[in-house]
């Protein structure tokens, strides 16, 4: 059966564009969450989809728009929503979607310069603007040595920055894999991602080092880390990485980069910073400090994905030595050999990443920039972070809150204050989160700090402005005031709560 014609995909097209409209119209009048039980899309569309099986002749694309507003919608994480204060934001733009359309028209397959030139060469360009405008050094863009590449996750970027190490580390691993003798330094605050590259990279779980924090701070502590690599070189083990982070996910600390990267420098290590969520702030010269001893650090990595506008997935990855990753990660069998990767004029982005394949993830990223200016994202990251300070003056003014942590840019951790202790606060504080989540308004995720049980609000949605987290703000003060008065404390009161949300 052929493709449909150009004009009847101009047709059907409009009708796909009306409906994301319209949904990103009406998306504030929605419940954030989902309010299903497991198992019912897969009931609410085993008849329309299996009855008497899948379909055998077209069917009109008014039928699934149709099915996607009475499943998907009502089945759906809504993470543009206004009220979505949960996890890290996951901008999707209304321009980052022409740039997605643009690409997915092209259907360009960028694994190689030659089967698109454009795709690699747009990519390059673009990635070596961003890391000037970020203040990234410039031994960081492909005219100084290094290089950029957007990776689909930061968690991919770890990984591929991971395989670099181990083979700048020793070079023959790939012969003869790995000997049990490779660390990676860590914290207790580091995304998980790196747990999981240890692990897929096959270091098994012993080689992941947790260094501890200095003293009264979540950030990793730089003498920690240099005792730990000092004892481990005496012990016949082999630092490979260190990683990190500006701005974690539980708290949004900042780890001191200059002093990690000088104490990983005496033993070779390679430095790999995970800035996935906050390293886009640096943007704005008010925050470049974030960024202080990057110049030191063999890979930055920020996602575009996240607090810049663009749909997932776009995870920008920076590495001061362009030959190093495909050092680490070509293998070129004879059906992906043609002259211009073997003039070795152009990057050949397969050898950047784990897949061979690749999607022109750039086009999406240079339609953000184009549409916005640099100056209009600078302006969507100074709102999200003046609305966080506006929240965590009103939790300092209130005494039934208090800070959990002092605010990280765009992030507050706060919790509930009974006056009753460690246990009762904390069961007020999830029960205040949950009250919250059920109302449907908006949605927070936790975390534990010290022990404590702590609310995360992270703001950072496309729509979200003041008077929405104006909202969030007196629905806790509303849920607080709600719990105390149907479970009133005292220190030492064994009482357990219930649900606070009539």
């Amino acid at each position: 059966m052929p493709d449909m014609d150009p004009e009847e995909f101009r047709r059907l097209g409009h009708a796909v564009v009306d409906w994301i409209a319209e949904y990103r119209a009406r998306i504030a009048d929605l419940p954030v969450r989902a309010d299903v039980e497991p198992g019912w899309v897969r009931e609410q569309l085993t008849p329309a989809l299996l009855s008497p099986g899948l379909p055998e002749e077209p069917q009109p694309l008014s039928g699934l728009l149709d099915e996607i507003d009475r499943v998907v919608v009502p089945a759906s994480m809504h993470w543009q929503h206004p009220g979505f204060f949960g996890y890290f934001p996951a901008n999707v733009s209304l321009h980052s979607l022409l740039g997605d359309m643009l690409s997915g028209g092209l259907g360009a397959q960028g694994m190689l310069w030659s089967t698109s030139p454009a795709a690699t060469e747009v990519e390059q360009v673009l990635l070596d603007g961003l890391a000037d405008a970020l203040g990234l050094p410039p031994s960081f863009t492909f005219a100084g040595g290094g290089g950029g590449s957007i990776q689909d996750s930061a968690s991919s970027a770890a990984l591929v920055a991971l395989l670099a190490a181990l083979h700048r580390s020793a070079p023959d691993w790939q012969e003869r894999g790995v000997d049990g003798t490779e660390r990676v330094y860590v914290t207790a605050e580091t995304h998980s991602s790196l747990a999981k590259a240890v692990r897929v990279v096959g270091l098994g779980s012993r080689a992941l080092r947790i260094v501890e924090p200095s003293p009264g701070s979540l950030a990793m502590s730089p003498a920690a880390l240099a005792a730990a690599l000092r004892a481990d070189v005496d012990a016949g083990l082999r630092p490979v990485l260190v990683c990190p982070t500006i701005g974690t996910t539980g708290t949004g600390a900042i780890d001191p980069v200059r002093e990690v990267a000088r104490a990983a420098a005496a033993h070779r290590a390679w430095v790999h910073v995970d800035a996935a969520w906050a390293g886009v702030a640096a943007l704005c010269p008010e925050h470049r400090d974030l960024l202080d001893g990057v110049e030191l650090v063999d890979s930055f990595c920020t996602d575009a994905h996240k607090w810049l506008l663009t749909a997932f997935d776009a995870s920008m990855l920076w590495v001061q030595d362009a030959t190093a990753l495909p050092a680490a990660l070509s293998i070129t069998p004879e059906y992906l050999r043609n002259a211009a990767s073997e003039s070795g004029a152009v990057v050949d982005y397969r050898d950047w990443q784990v897949p061979l394949g690749r999607r022109f993830r750039a086009l999406k990223l240079w339609a953000v920039v184009h549409g916005h200016g640099l100056s209009g994202l600078r302006a969507h990251i100074r709102s999200h972070v003046a609305l966080a300070e506006e929240l965590a003056g009103w939790v300092r003014d209130d005494p039934g809150f208090t800070l959990t942590v002092p605010p990280s840019l765009a992030l507050v951790c706060l919790r509930v204050v009974t006056g009753a202790g460690q246990d009762a606060d904390d069961r007020a504080t999830r029960a205040v989160l949950e009250g919250v989540n059920a109302a449907g308004s908006e949605f927070l995720t936790h975390t534990v700090v010290d022990g404590r049980y702590s609310i995360r609000v992270a703001i950072g949605s496309v729509t979200t402005e003041f008077r929405h987290v104006r909202a969030l703000w007196e629905r806790l003060q509303a849920d607080a005031a709600r719990y105390r008065q149907n479970f009133p404390v005292h220190r030492g009161d064994p009482v357990q709560p219930r649900s606070t949300h009539q």
